[in-house]
């Protein structure tokens, strides 16, 4: 009784994937934030790395091998498993399916000790927000923890690998209170108040003031009666005196 094709061809790829690989030989280097005092090192998002600056010199590796930027959840490390094909390679999109995946892909020639000393050699883990690729560095989904490793591949699998690193936790998003909404906080509320009652006092003193320049200005006045008949008893005007008795005098 023979064998069925599809048990055979199943048996023969579970013995191609037990050999082990060239990526059981590591290098002893740990993946580390960034010691660098900078602004946003972890965010709700993202991480920032040290490059492995001059840590791929090994003979065994090529200029043109890629070496990749594996991420995982911390507890899903183990899980990990080396892919042997290009198009095996775990990305961005099945993260949370797989809980880890490979991104920001680069040569040992970007991690050179030849490289200027001045630039800033840091990666920043979760930095792209539009994914348009299959090897997009997207946003991370939560605070974690996770933990990074690099791996180095060319067209025939993994060829070396470094060590995994300790836990990196994002900073937790700051979440606004469900029994407050937004700009009411208890200073708001007292500035509110504050500044009712200010605007109804200046209110009341242009109303006052308004009243009083009323009565000032559109008030009555009393209409004096006839004044009291005055008896005079001479009045004589220059011109009425006759030339004849200017003479007489």
């Amino acid at each position: 009784m023979g064998v069925p094709q599809g048990w055979l061809s199943q048996l023969l790829w579970l013995l191609v994937t037990s050999i082990p690989t060239e990526a059981t030989q590591e290098i002893d280097y740990t993946p580390v934030l960034s010691r660098k005092p900078l602004e946003g090192l972890i965010t709700s998002s993202t991480f920032t790395l040290d490059q492995p600056i001059g840590q791929f010199n090994s003979s065994t590796i090529s200029d043109t091998d890629d070496i990749w930027l594996v991420v995982a959840f911390s507890n899903a490390t183990q899980n990990f498993v080396a892919p042997r094909l290009p198009k095996d390679i775990p990305h961005a999109s099945t993260f949370l399916e797989k809980k880890y995946y490979m991104t920001i892909r680069a040569h040992r020639a970007l991690y050179s000790r030849e490289m200027n000393a001045r630039e800033l050699h840091i990666l920043r883990v979760g930095n792209e927000t539009n994914c348009t690729v299959s090897e997009c560095n997207k946003p991370l989904p939560g605070p974690g923890p996770y933990r990074v490793k690099f791996l180095v591949m060319n067209n025939k699998g993994p060829v070396t690998e470094t060590k995994w690193s300790e836990d990196i936790t994002l900073a937790k998003p700051v979440e606004l209170s469900e029994s407050r909404a937004p700009g009411k906080s208890s200073g708001t509320i007292i500035i509110i108040v504050i500044l009712a009652i200010l605007l109804a006092l200046l209110f009341l003193a242009l109303m006052a003031l308004l009243v009083y320049t009323c009565f000032d200005v559109c008030g009555t006045k009393e209409i004096s009666g006839p004044q009291e008949a005055v008896q005079v008893k001479k009045y004589n005007t220059h011109h009425a005196y006759s030339s004849s008795d200017t003479g007489r005098s």
